[in-house]
């Protein structure tokens, strides 16, 4: 058995000869990842900026879209050196990096959405306490968590794959992952299979029945309330409703297949079902949000226009 530290590296072979043709994938990947930066970046400064923003609801946004620079970048440039190469394999080191920077990207993407959500609760069910319940100590304290939180949660997790002996070295994606590595062992996965399945039943799955039930109270005081009530909640929890289950879905796929043999798919859809998560998410949040939000579409047309904020 090889132990993982003896590893050099990983082959990736999910990749096709496409020919030419990689060209045209580098451009398309390369634009999207420059829409993203670009976005997310726009709407940092913005809420940064902007004291009308400085309220809770922003700047957990603000939270997200931070979120959404770090895992973009944590992927992309990856990918667009990948579709250059000739060769591809990744050292193990960098595999490593890539695990922790998408699995801790995908934990502060669920906890920021559970935020968010309880932060629409306490503003739509309970808006006369809703001050005094989410103060400014309240938002660094809960978005601290959220950080901190993945941090933890993550490093558990690599410190029971790291260590792992492996009898191989090809992972059967265009990425690295901590599921494709646990295929690899040929030692005793039982830990890290706990840990999985606990995770995934207990936060993951927690948190969107959590999510799920803020937002089924939050439309029970709509439809009891009247017309600007309803009017003002569904302007501001559609795009949180939507990127919930934007990712959401992104990530049963990428379960899915992680897990079931789905050879009979597509190679390019098996590809582009493995990467929904972390490439449409990042730029589905800032189109949503800056889009459906009033307060941060005046603010950007007016940017766009010249006229001072």
């Amino acid at each position: 058995m090889i132990n993982s530290t003896q590893v050099s590296d990983f082959s990736l072979v999910a990749y096709v000869d496409a020919g030419l043709l990689k060209y045209l994938f580098f451009l398309v990947v390369m634009s999207v990842y420059v829409l993203i930066v670009c976005a997310n970046l726009l709407l940092i400064v913005v809420i940064c900026v902007n004291r009308s923003l400085h309220e809770p609801m922003y700047l957990f946004l603000c939270s997200l879209f931070v979120n959404e620079l770090y895992g973009s970048s944590g992927l992309f440039p990856f990918l667009l050196l990948q579709i250059l190469s000739d060769i591809h394999t990744v050292s193990a080191p960098f595999c490593f990096l890539q695990i922790y920077c998408v699995h801790f990207y995908g934990s502060v993407q669920f906890f920021s959405l559970g935020v968010m959500s309880y932060d629409r609760y306490l503003a739509i069910c309970d808006p006369l306490r809703y001050s005094t319940h989410m103060t400014s100590c309240k938002v660094a304290v809960l978005t601290a968590f959220v950080w901190l939180y993945s941090v933890l949660a993550t490093v558990v997790m690599m410190s029971l794959s790291v260590p792992l002996q492996l009898c191989g070295n090809t992972i059967h994606k265009v990425y690295c992952d901590n599921y494709s590595i646990v295929k690899l062992a040929c030692g005793d996965t039982t830990l890290n299979n706990i840990y999985g399945l606990v995770y995934m039943f207990t936060v993951i799955f927690g948190l969107i029945i959590l999510i799920l039930y803020t937002y089924v109270r939050i439309l029970h005081v709509c439809f009891s309330g009247s017309k600007q009530t309803r009017q003002k909640a569904v302007s501001t929890c559609t795009p949180h409703l939507a990127s919930l289950l934007n990712f959401s879905f992104g990530c049963f796929f990428e379960i899915v297949q992680s897990r079931f043999n789905m050879s009979s798919l597509p190679t390019m859809l098996r590809i582009f079902l493995s990467l929904y998560w972390l490439t449409c998410q990042p730029l589905f949040n800032p189109v949503m949000y800056g889009l459906n939000i009033s307060k941060i579409r005046i603010i950007c047309k007016n940017l766009a226009f010249g006229k001072r904020i």
